[in-house]
């Protein structure tokens, strides 16, 4: 399974996951059948909120699952919609979250606790 984290910094498993899937810096996917870590930028960090291209973020990369802390749900409807499952991340870095992934300890990503914006403090994370 490929799964990726949206990142404050790119420093592999040991990076913190980041708040909100848009406008993380970056983004370390990891495919736990392998064991391989990838890094990269944000390819979509400069949009309008509520105007994500998850897909343009992630440079065309194909992953299975996301684990973030916080999303909008213009992002959350067009990963679902692509057969993405997006988990709710805790606080911490990729390999704690990748350990608590395995562990089935992480809850899926609902619709309620989406970003509705930050000029009212609107997110629910």
């Amino acid at each position: 399974m490929k799964i990726c984290f949206p990142t404050e910094t790119l420093q592999g498993m040991d990076s913190m996951v980041y708040g909100h899937f848009g406008s993380a810096p970056g983004f370390v996917i990891v495919d736990t059948g392998t064991g391989s870590v990838e890094e990269i930028a944000n390819g979509d960090l400069h949009h309008a909120h509520g105007m994500c291209q998850p897909f343009k973020a992630l440079g065309g990369r194909r992953v299975d699952a996301i684990v973030v802390g916080g999303i909008g749900m213009g992002a959350l409807m067009k990963l679902r919609a692509d057969g993405i499952v997006v988990f709710r991340a805790v606080e911490g870095t990729v390999g704690e979250n990748v350990e608590l992934l395995n562990n089935r300890s992480l809850p899926q990503f609902q619709p309620e606790h989406t970003c509705a914006g930050h000029s009212g403090g609107g997110c629910a994370h």
